[in-house]
């Protein structure tokens, strides 16, 4: 299968997983972003940074544009981002995922030039970690150390890294991608750390998958 292919069939087997099992999730998930905001991300990465947005990335923005949390009555506290459905946390849009490569479009490049884009992260209000890809697979970035970003792949593309999240999902080990383990609260997939929870009043409707 081509790329595109590959990554048309992850994201199935992964939605068709969330329909069932996380339904408030599978609703955050937007739609395909329009052309245009896909080209001016493009062309505004060639313009100010000399390199093109990662082939995979415009067809993940294709299928999903991003996410928006849906509103959960039981969730008083707004513990629970509906969309925070990966371990990475949500699926950036192509304006947020230039905000942090681009932060200064004037001033020096912080991420070293690395041909790599920013489309998941845990900070939604100012992005400051979460992954990134470029040809060479998805990484892990932080603002706080960009050294080392584009230098060395997790995961050979997006859709591996879609694959392995639906493989903890249905096979597992539940913690075969990070320390934090998933389950659902509210019809909406979460990941969270058993022995120091980040949930705290709803916590007790969290039921792990594993």
């Amino acid at each position: 299968m081509s790329d595109q292919q590959n990554l048309e069939a992850a994201w199935r087997r992964l939605t068709a997983w969330l329909e069932v099992n996380a339904p408030v999730s599978y609703a955050s998930l937007l739609p395909g972003a329009p052309e245009v905001a896909i080209e001016s991300a493009d062309s505004t990465l060639k313009q100010h940074l000399g390199f093109p947005l990662p082939a995979e990335l415009a067809s993940l923005w294709r299928i999903c544009g991003g996410v928006e949390h849906q509103e959960l009555e039981d969730d008083e506290e707004g513990e629970v981002g509906s969309g925070a459905l990966l371990p990475g946390g949500v699926i950036m849009s192509p304006v947020d995922a230039l905000r942090p490569r681009l932060p200064e479009r004037t001033g020096p490049d912080w991420w070293g030039g690395a041909p790599v884009v920013p489309w998941l992260t845990g900070d939604e209000a100012g992005p400051e970690s979460g992954h990134w890809v470029g040809d060479i697979g998805v990484g892990r970035w932080t603002l706080d150390s960009l050294i080392d970003v584009g230098q060395k792949a997790a995961y050979p593309s997006i859709a591996a890294y879609l694959d392995a999240v639906y493989r903890t999902l249905t096979d597992g080990p539940a913690d075969a991608m990070d320390s934090r383990l998933p389950g659902v609260v509210w019809g909406c997939l979460t990941w969270d750390w058993p022995e120091a929870p980040l949930l705290d009043e709803a916590l007790p409707h969290w039921t792990p998958i594993h």
